[in-house]
């Protein structure tokens, strides 16, 4: 066996108890989660103080001494521990509030310590509490005597006395431990292009720097490698899939493409478009199964390219199916398609949760019969009553409300998977779409069809309110609707619910009946009554939609052309530029106006100033990345996608792309891994493949 799959708790110093609090707050099962638990900042202990000079602030402190009292204290709940530390001219103290008993039996009166830990000052006296304390003996046989690693902890483990010493201690035991050098993972041409250095000195340089050089050394190397291999995983992942899984072979573009192109396109494609048609084309002439990500903003027209594509499968006797995530956008796609379609010789259905018994007969009989050419719906497209005859072509659009199990529900279908077209409006920053969706091919929208007018964002303070009423009422005066959004926050929804209550009364006295009408849209609301609102103001009946964010996905509603977003501040990037892309489907100017209290965090006020400067969905995307971080942007179904060792996506994204270019050159090259030079590659894949805990994090 590998030694460093050994159980930590065979590590020297561990034993049973400490190992199941490792496992359990920190995931170190084995050597190897161990040697890969790396330090998150580093302190310089080069330096020591004396107590006359410390610095009348807060920070990190290492002092040479004895300490020469110890006593227990009280104070008005429990005890604390307080020793009274001298450096030979003055006296500090030194205070501990939890693990008394552990502390007072490991501490020795009378006898040289290096102590560290941050300063705290009251009434102009020093003190350090819970300091981190070593005898000078072994602090002068320690490992690495300037930078000091300091490593993630919790609370449970300081409690249990699992201090950063004790962590240290366990790293120096488990290199002393490991007699052989840790094997080359990494081809000898990649580490010399960028002067990288080997795996042994990396990764005892990570844990014990000998200087500052030496540690970006190490770092700079296990970064490059932790992305590399993760790419190298996705990739092979994507070869693989293109090698097994053989797809329908759409070799014709036939009368239905054609007749549609030439008679029915309601306006010239853009560049971009004809550049993602082209690369789908290429994916579903070549015999492979498609799996393609299109990204692309709001009203970018992607449903346009799927239709397209719906076309070609039909010219080649298959089927289509585009699955929606709520009933809403599923009736607003049927609808654009079958006005698109026209007298097209095209049958096109919709199911839903909402379609009654007789339809769903008539659907069934029709798509068994492969008389239905195209079928549009919600999940009820993938309950297993529902069989096509031939289903060719796939399209999931907004992909982060589908689960990976519910896109294979859809694979199913048929004994050959059909091609599968995943849309998003949500800009996934480049950065991140190359590690999560690393597996799928990627094609972009990014310029806006004709005579769609750029949207003219503005951050207004409530204290503009009137000026704002009275830019909705002279909007309304030239025929245009407006959308007027509050938040909703699961933990306030009191509290939204009484916002939103409370703006709905003062537009309804600001904009009173019969002149205006509103129509109001929140989450508590039957289907059936939201469904009716919504239906007014799609047919003008009403001039003002209030609503909280149940109108952010996918509404088309082109004659509405101002958004106002109430409390802005609340929001996070995506959502405000998702809200702002339900105006802006027409030809008029479009605004969308961001309203917030004079209360503004920093992060708020780079929201409120990334939304004014930028329409690009792909800028805003970027920006939402560095303030939230990966995990967040990508929601609880896939921030597990990411969980990386040492590297970070935002931070070291050169790093990201150097590490992709080289991983599909190199499988380009040489896609089965055999010449000699990639052995290291070979053999690191095959034991991450034995033993799933390493760098294996790709859902």
């Amino acid at each position: 066996m590998d030694p460093l799959q050994t159980p930590i708790e065979y590590l020297k110093g561990v034993g049973p108890s400490r190992a199941n609090l490792l496992k359990q707050e920190l995931s170190i099962y084995t050597f190897q989660d161990l040697l890969h638990f790396f330090p998150h900042r580093y302190i310089d202990r080069s330096t020591f103080f004396k107590i006359k000079n410390l610095p009348k602030n807060s920070s990190e402190v290492q002092i040479k001494g004895e300490l020469i009292k110890l006593e227990m204290k009280r104070q008005k709940k429990g005890k604390r521990l307080v020793g009274t530390f001298t450096d030979g001219e003055r006296n500090m103290e030194l205070v501990w509030f939890r693990g008394h008993k552990w502390i007072k039996e490991s501490l020795k009166l009378n006898i040289n310590y290096v102590i560290f830990g941050r300063l705290n000052w009251y009434a102009n006296q020093p003190s350090i509490p819970h300091p981190e304390m070593e005898t000078l003996e072994n602090f002068d046989k320690g490992f690495s005597k300037s930078l000091q690693a300091v490593y993630p902890s919790t609370e449970k483990l300081l409690n249990k006395g699992i201090s950063q010493r004790v962590i240290i201690k366990m790293l120096q035991e488990l290199l002393i431990s490991l007699k052989k050098p840790f094997p080359e993972t990494l081809p000898e041409d990649l580490r010399t292009k960028y002067k990288l250095i080997d795996k042994n000195t990396a990764l005892k340089n990570i844990h014990f720097p000998d200087n500052q050089d030496i540690l970006t050394a190490a770092q700079n190397r296990l970064k490059y490698e932790e992305l590399f291999f993760i790419q190298l995983q996705l990739l092979i992942k994507n070869l693989q899939r293109k090698q097994k899984i053989k797809g329908f072979f759409f070799e014709k573009i036939g009368d239905k493409f054609n007749t549609f192109f030439n008679k029915n396109l309601p306006f010239e494609l853009t560049d971009a478009q004809k550049k993602v048609i082209r690369e789908i084309r290429k994916d579903i002439g070549n015999g492979q199964q498609m799996n393609r990500l299109l990204q692309g903003d709001v009203g970018s027209g992607k449903t346009i390219v799927a239709l397209m594509v719906m076309l070609i499968a039909a010219d080649n006797g298959f089927q289509s199916c585009l699955m929606a995530p709520t009933e809403i956008l599923a009736k607003q796609h049927f609808q654009s398609i079958k006005s698109l379609i026209g007298d097209l010789d095209i049958t096109i259905g919709l199911l839903t949760g909402g379609s009654k018994k007789a339809e769903r007969i008539q659907l069934a009989d029709q798509l068994e019969s492969g008389d239905l050419n195209i079928l549009i719906g919600t999940h009820a497209v993938i309950e297993d009553k529902v069989q096509f005859k031939n289903l060719g072509f796939a399209v999931v659009d907004e992909q982060h409300r589908f689960g990976v199990a519910q896109r294979a529900k859809l694979w199913r279908k048929n004994t050959t998977p059909p091609h599968v077209l995943v849309m998003t409006a949500t800009p996934i920053p480049r950065t991140l779409a190359m590690s999560v969706y690393g597996d799928l091919d990627i094609s972009v929208i990014d310029e806006l069809p004709p005579g769609r007018k750029k949207i003219k964002t503005l951050h207004r303070f409530d204290s503009n309110r009137l000026k704002v009423f009275k830019f909705i009422a002279d909007q309304i005066q030239r025929g245009q609707q407006i959308y007027i959004v509050y938040p909703l926050i699961k933990e306030s929804e009191k509290m939204d619910y009484k916002d939103l209550m409370d703006g709905y009364e003062s537009i309804v006295r600001a904009f009173p009946s019969p002149r205006y009408q509103i129509s109001i849209l929140h989450g508590k609301m039957p289907t059936k009554d939201k469904d009716y609102e919504m239906e007014r103001f799609i047919n003008k009946q009403t001039q003002i939609m209030v609503a909280t964010t149940v109108i952010e996905v996918g509404v088309n509603v082109p004659n509405a052309s101002v958004m106002v977003i109430e409390s802005a501040e609340r929001f996070g990037l995506s959502q405000l530029h998702q809200l702002r892309g339900r105006v802006g489907r027409g030809n008029d100017q479009s605004y969308c106006i961001l309203m917030s209290s004079h209360k503004l965090s920093t992060e708020a006020k780079t929201r409120l100033e990334t939304m004014t400067a930028t329409t690009d969905g792909f800028d805003i995307a970027e920006v939402d990345l560095r303030l939230r971080g990966p995990g967040d942007l990508m929601g609880t179904q896939q921030s597990g996608v990411l969980q990386l060792k040492i590297a970070d996506i935002i931070k070291d994204n050169q790093w990201l792309k150097i590490a992709r270019s080289d991983a599909q050159a190199l499988l380009l090259d040489d896609p089965k891994l055999e010449a000699q030079k990639n052995t290291p590659l070979r053999q690191t894949l095959a034991k991450m493949k034995a033993y799933q805990n390493i760098w294996n994090y790709i859902s």
